[in-house]
């Protein structure tokens, strides 16, 4: 009950302006109210991610969307055992003293078709940080405001768009996952006890971290492999991104899941900052313009693919193999929509060798040691070649000029 009385009062704060309700709840409204401290930072498991549940549970209803089973329920529940050990399996089963629960939501658009379209975002976040945190202080609320209340605000104005569409012919299931931040344990569970026909599942799209569209409006798409027709698609459906297509399916958000079940996938991600996985990452600091053109984009990418009778699946490579291992870093965050030559940083942590060779945000590495870096492949061989203690020269080109330095890892 106490859920539900959350959700009616946080609503009338999201519906009301002055005297006068505004006419629809926006995505700047559903950011504010995930990314509050009331829910304390989203944490599976927790009475934060329960609130934040039965918050979103109340947006399907307004939204219309109908419930997966025919008791009325939006949610698909879960219990596991968290991980010992960080390599090991999550063993999903019965709640228990050593059991966390999580909630998955799931409401359909049911157009009376013979396909079924998955759309996803996770709505859990990493409470007052923990493990996956980059924040060196004190624990505080991790409000994810980007990672990743920005996808399910997007996702949610996606649904409304669909869900007014008289000519939608496909299905549509609106997913939000619990569990990503913990292994991706909310998709997981759903791949592997589906309330659907998989085969009746044409495509699945993602989206994780999409509210920091940058003055370049750089948009990375993963899993443009999966199936042939995306590249061309998506380019001619382009509005104005730069955009950065990526071939594989396989990569750190839910999309994986269902990769993994040979759907074709498709992640939406508009890249890095200084705030992720930090306090800092709050919904004053989203780009609401940029969410509301890539909502666009996606309703025309769906309207797109209604006409796609046949949408068939591709493996790719898993670039997550292919990554070199290394044992030393250099303390910077890279700029993984960064599409020229080198690897441009997109931060610098205090007290790391970067720091210490007078490197910069921006700059961009063209060399480490005797090797030259193109890209992010390139820079992760040349790192895995050293171990702690070494030093080599890092070349940079900043602002024109190329500055040589000495680091020390």
């Amino acid at each position: 009950m106490k859920y539900k009385l959350f959700f009616a009062g946080i609503l009338f704060w999201a519906l009301s302006c002055g005297e006068k309700p505004i006419p629809e709840v926006t995505m700047q409204d559903d950011v504010r109210i995930l990314a509050s401290d009331s829910l304390m930072g989203r944490e599976t498991g927790t009475e934060g991610a329960d609130l934040a549940a039965a918050y979103l549970e109340g947006r399907m209803q307004d939204l219309k969307l109908k419930p997966f089973d025919a008791d009325g329920d939006y949610l698909q529940v879960f219990s596991f055992r968290p991980r010992k050990d960080p390599h090991s399996q999550v063993e999903f089963g019965s709640a228990s003293d050593s059991s966390l629960t999580g909630k998955n939501l799931l409401g359909y658009i049911d157009n009376g078709g013979s396909r079924t379209v998955i759309l996803g975002a996770h709505y859990d976040h990493l409470g007052l940080g923990g493990d996956g945190s980059l924040h060196a202080g004190d624990p505080a609320i991790h409000n994810g405001a980007d990672d990743n209340a920005s996808g399910v605000a997007v996702l949610l104005q996606l649904a409304k768009r669909i869900q007014e569409w008289p000519e939608a012919r496909d299905n549509y299931l609106i997913m939000l996952f619990s569990g990503e931040e913990m292994g991706l344990l909310g998709s997981n569970y759903f791949a592997k006890n589906p309330t659907l026909d998989l085969e009746a599942v044409p495509y699945m799209i993602n989206l994780d971290m999409v509210g920091r569209l940058n003055g370049e409006k750089t948009l990375s798409i993963s899993g443009t492999g999966t199936t042939p027709i995306w590249p061309q698609l998506l380019n001619s459906l382009n509005p104005g991104f730069n955009l950065v297509l990526r071939e594989s399916g396989v990569g750190p958000s839910d999309h994986t899941s269902f990769y993994l079940q040979d759907i074709p996938v498709l992640h939406f991600f508009t890249g890095q900052h200084e705030d992720y996985h930090k306090p800092s990452d709050d919904a004053e600091r989203l780009n609401y313009e940029g969410m509301e053109q890539i909502a666009t984009y996606l309703f025309e990418l769906v309207r797109a693919m209604e006409d796609q009778k046949e949408v068939a699946f591709r493996k790719t490579k898993n670039e997550s193999e292919e990554t070199p291992r290394f044992t030393v870093a250099m303390g910077v965050m890279p700029d993984y929509l960064f599409s020229g030559k080198g690897m441009r940083i997109d931060g610098v942590t205090e007290g790391r060798p970067a720091a210490a060779a007078g490197l910069q945000k921006g700059d961009v590495v063209v060399q480490l040691g005797d090797s030259t870096i193109v890209d992010m492949m390139s820079y992760m061989r040349a790192l895995s070649a050293f171990k702690a203690g070494d030093s080599t020269t890092v070349v940079v080109a900043r602002e024109g000029d190329t500055i040589s330095t000495g680091i020390r890892f």
